[in-house]
């Protein structure tokens, strides 16, 4: 101590210290403990750096640091850090912070409210923004008061002052009856206050009222223009108007019951106007085409009732049809019938709108089956006609297919050999035409069946290559008509090789 060099560095020593101290006081003192709490907020509440934080009076930590932060919602809020000493214990996870004034100079200061939940949050979690409250601030209130507010206040209180000029005696008046009025005045707010009133729908409906006629907002000025004649003759007879007043009440209940059931019709009627709304714009341009056709139209309605009266005899019938039990059952018998007739069309189909097959048939039939000749009809006599062999077609008891064999006499007659290539296609299976009865020449054997080589004979369905249309045929199916080149329904032959 008898140092003078000593005690000035000690002295010095202390004097840096305190001042350093000072200095970072504002950032909070050194060696004590603290740990962050991360809080968002819509926007920055005036917050700075060093701002105290508070529970409930006491100090418990500084504001870090502010900067902006984008938030979940899009907008763009801010996030400050908080500092807060260890001692001041964890903060529970449905605590909430608001931001309030410390000093009329807009100092601000965070005040912590601690929840009560068990779990709590970790050094450097972040308190939601929903649980981040700022108050309106006095010069935010004071800002609705700007210039074009202050004017409407100001000319306000001068229109007042106005209304109230030389109004005393009426005020007075005014004043004395107000008791009377407001004692009549109970019962009608009471009754309007009712629910059963249903005052709030009124001005619903008044409100859609209003926005509806606004377009006709001309023509209904001058609806009530011409409407004061009407109120002047009800004026002259004030009984009529007091016992029209007097039913209006059940009316009008009457009126909001058939409104409510109307409701449902209104609702379709206005969908149905919306759609008409189409078809008139379009009438200018299609009367002058359709008033020919209502011309004519309109005697021949009035020739329709008698057809009417014998619709209705017919649609009589028509119901007992229906309600017949019997008619039900023939439905689904007609349903199996069709379902097993469309494989036979489909195979049919082509035969007819491809090769024209039933025109040659109707055409020829007549003449093949009425020629005559000595002995009778030329379809019978060439049957008895028929060359003589070993299993010949016109022989009984034949025990084999005709082949041509044990011709008598020999050489007398073409051997006869069997052709009998049933279901043969109209068309491919790709639905060109294939048209082979009466247009395929002698075919010397075709039986992918038989192994017999001496059977020289012709029984397969197809033959193969696409024979094409007949002369007045088509080249293939007509567009959307579906078909098949085999049968799909009764026997069938043994399918030969067809590309």
């Amino acid at each position: 101590m008898a140092s003078p060099v000593l005690v000035g560095a000690v002295t010095t020593l202390v004097i840096v210290v305190a001042v350093f101290l000072a200095y970072n006081a504002n950032s909070g003192l050194p060696f004590v403990p603290t740990r962050q709490l991360k809080v968002e907020m819509p926007n920055g509440a005036n917050l700075l750096a060093g701002n105290e934080v508070r529970e409930g009076g006491y100090r418990i930590g500084i504001v870090e640091s502010m900067r902006a932060k984008p938030l979940d919602d899009g907008t763009v809020g801010a996030e400050a850090t908080l500092k807060l000493d260890k001692k001041a214990g964890t903060i529970p996870v449905d605590s909430r912070i608001s931001v309030r004034p410390r000093s009329v100079l807009g100092l601000k200061y965070v005040d912590l409210h601690r929840g009560q939940a068990k779990e709590t949050f970790a050094d450097g979690d972040v308190l939601p923004g929903n649980r981040a409250h700022i108050p309106v601030e006095l010069d935010q209130f004071y800002n609705i008061f700007d210039r074009r507010t202050r004017d409407s206040a100001r000319e306000n209180l001068r229109g007042f002052g106005n209304a109230f000029t030389l109004r005393g005696a009426s005020l007075n008046r005014t004043i004395q009856d107000a008791p009377r009025f407001l004692a009549h005045l109970q019962p009608v707010m009471t009754a309007l206050a009712d629910s059963s009133t249903q005052l709030d729908r009124f001005f619903e409906e008044l409100a859609d009222a209003a926005r509806v006629i606004a377009p006709i907002a001309g023509t209904n000025a001058r609806l009530f223009t011409t409407g004061a004649d009407t109120f002047e003759a009800w004026s002259r007879d004030p009984e009529a108007l007091k016992a029209t007043i007097t039913k209006s009440v059940p009316t009008l209940d009457a009126g909001i019951e058939s409104f409510r059931v109307q409701r449902p019709f209104l609702a379709d009627f206005a969908r149905f106007s919306r759609v008409l709304k189409t078809a008139t714009d379009e009438l200018p341009t299609a009367l002058p085409r359709i008033t020919p056709a209502l011309e004519t139209g309109t005697p021949v309605l009035g020739r329709s009732a008698e057809i009417n009266r014998e619709l209705r005899n017919t649609f009589d019938a028509a119901r007992e049809l229906f309600e017949d039990p019997g008619t039900g059952i023939a439905l689904r018998g007609l349903v199996h019938t069709v379902s097993s007739l469309n494989p036979t069309l489909r195979f049919l189909g082509p035969y007819i709108t491809v090769c024209n097959y039933l025109n040659y048939a109707f055409g020829n039939v007549a003449e093949h089956l009425t020629e005559p000749d000595p002995t009778g009809y030329a379809q019978r006599t060439q049957l008895n006609q028929a060359g003589r062999q070993d299993n010949s077609v016109a022989s009984i008891g034949a025990s084999e297919p005709a082949n041509g064999q044990g011709a008598i006499p020999a050489g007398s007659s073409a051997p006869a050999h069997l052709h009998s290539n049933v279901y043969t296609a109209a068309v491919d299976r790709q639905g060109n035409a294939d048209c082979e009865s009466g247009q395929r020449g002698y075919v010397r054997r075709l039986a992918t069946y038989s192994n017999d080589p001496k059977l020289n004979i012709v029984t397969d369905p197809h033959i193969p290559g696409n024979q094409g249309p007949t002369f007045t045929g088509r080249s293939r199916v007509l567009p959307g008509q579906t078909f098949s080149r085999e049968p799909e329904l009764g026997p069938r032959m043994p399918r030969e090789l067809d590309p």
